[in-house]
């Protein structure tokens, strides 16, 4: 075969065969297109994946800062009010100690004013010194200390925490001067010695006869108040708040009154409401 053959034969073939490569190089560089595309389209969809994943991550962190912050504020709160309502308690209980300790005061001013008088009157009507007695208050035995000698001494030692000595000198005030205005006073500290030792049973006890032997003493409400108390401290609830519901009933203007309300509120029960009375 001619040279000039063989380069016809080769340009047939060749121009038999450009069309279906032709073919084949432009779909694939369709198909390389679409891929591209895809990949574009996949990058913009992971992008806005990640973006909106970053805004509900930071959503959460403040949604869960707000929630510790709100948490970390009711504490602080239910902290102050349990401290203010503390505070209060202990504010009415001082109270209640310096209006015991006035009436204190002013009855034994009353004992030595009465006791004074009658020993004037009886030194200008005989003339003479008073004997054992005389003052009007029931006399004891020679070694008896006067009835206001006994009584400041066992009010120091109660007041200094010494319960023995005060409960021993209370007790002999009550066996040598169980008739006089104090004498409701010295019953109702010997019951709080017993409160103070966690002797509720036997506090409740003294509390009764001061309430049943002296109910005209200035302690009467004091004792009913701490009746409820102990009673409470014993775990009888009933009787407790039945306790201080009469005490608000008996003495609804009372500084005693205010407190057992509180109590009362303390445990979640409504204590009846003030009404006309006597302090």
């Amino acid at each position: 075969m001619s040279k000039s053959k063989v380069l016809v034969a080769i340009l047939a073939f060749a121009l038999v065969s450009a069309p279906s490569a032709f073919g084949v190089a432009k779909e694939i560089i369709q198909l390389q297109t679409q891929v591209q595309l895809l990949q574009d389209q996949m990058s913009r969809m992971q992008q806005a994946f990640d973006e909106r994943m970053g805004i509900m991550r930071n959503l959460i962190e403040q949604s869960t800062d707000n929630i510790n912050r709100s948490t970390a504020a009711v504490t602080d709160l239910q902290k102050t009010l349990q401290q203010q309502h503390t505070d209060d308690g202990a504010k009415m209980d001082q109270l209640s100690a310096q209006i015991q300790a006035l009436h204190d005061s002013l009855d034994e001013m009353k004992v030595r004013l009465a006791a004074v008088n009658k020993q004037l009157d009886a030194v200008t009507n005989q003339g003479q010194n008073l004997p054992p007695g005389a003052d009007g208050s029931p006399s004891g035995p020679a070694q008896a200390p006067p009835p206001d000698v006994l009584y400041n001494n066992a009010l120091r030692d109660y007041n200094a925490a010494k319960y023995q000595l005060a409960s021993q000198e209370f007790a002999d005030y009550l066996k040598f001067y169980g008739s006089t205005d104090l004498a409701g006073n010295a019953q109702f500290y010997i019951a709080e010695i017993d409160y103070r030792q966690q002797n509720y049973e036997q506090a409740i006890k003294g509390y009764d006869t001061v309430l049943q032997q002296y109910p005209g003493s200035n302690k009467a409400a004091a004792a009913q108040l701490k009746k409820g108390y102990a009673l409470l401290e014993l775990g009888q609830k009933k009787e407790g708040i039945q306790e201080l519901n009469s005490l608000i009933s008996r003495y609804p203007r009372a500084v005693e009154a205010t407190q057992a309300r509180d109590r009362l509120r303390q445990l979640r029960v409504t204590g009846r409401k003030p009404s006309a009375g006597k302090r």
